[in-house]
């Protein structure tokens, strides 16, 4: 796998376990080529079924080589009742302490409600602005739940080789054991590593990761 120029990364969640299933292999990439990999997770509150994610958060960020994930703490599935404005705080916090240049975010048109609200915060505390470090940010997909929408499917622009993270990958879904359904269903480990080959498939690769470009910005030398 070719060298990476070293760069500040921040994976945005808005769940524990969304940041393995969207972007895995891709985290693993950036920290072998030495890149400082951080995850946000806006939603889950350390209660109830978030209190074994987050354990789980913390043992995938150790298989995948990154930081300690960040929690947010807002209540899950009540981001209807989440202010916009403490979402979009919670994110820029992040991008103020850490100057990420590339940001991932969850795609903003399935059906979740926690899903869409981050992507909607994320890029507003990602505007451009004068100054602003951010040169690129990435949509990932999440399996049983990007593949459903009311409107406009999930369009992959860029996809990233993971043939050397897949089982990196694979092996931080497994620490979500408490999240994880029995074969056919989507949030299987047979699904994530199936649709890993059919996003590698569709560029020639033996395993892939596919993200909405969302923006891509090229600096003056």
């Amino acid at each position: 796998m070719a060298a990476e120029t070293q760069r500040r990364i921040l994976v945005v969640a808005a769940h524990a376990l969304d940041e393995a299933l969207g972007v895995g292999g891709t985290m693993a990439r950036h920290a072998m080529a030495g890149n400082r990999v951080e995850t946000l997770v806006l939603f889950g509150d350390g209660t109830g079924a978030d209190a074994p994610r987050r354990t789980a958060a913390a043992l995938t960020a150790d298989v995948l080589g990154t930081q300690l994930p960040t929690f947010a703490g807002f209540v899950e599935n009540r981001s209807d009742q989440t202010p916009l404005a403490d979402l979009i705080g919670a994110v820029e916090n992040m991008v103020r302490q850490h100057r990420p240049q590339t940001i991932y975010v969850p795609w903003g048109g399935g059906l979740h409600n926690d899903h869409r609200m981050t992507f909607q915060a994320t890029m507003t505390a990602a505007r451009a602005l004068p100054g602003s470090p951010i040169e690129a940010i990435y949509a990932y997909e999440i399996l049983s739940s990007s593949e459903w929408t009311t409107g406009s499917a999930f369009r992959p622009t860029r996809f990233v080789e993971i043939g050397a993270t897949i089982e990196a990958k694979i092996a931080a879904i497994a620490c979500y054991a408490s999240d994880l359904k029995a074969a056919p269903h989507a949030r299987s480990l047979e699904a994530c590593r199936a649709l890993a080959t059919l996003r590698g498939a569709a560029v020639g690769f033996a395993a892939a990761e596919a993200f909405e470009t969302v923006r891509d910005v090229a600096r003056e030398a």
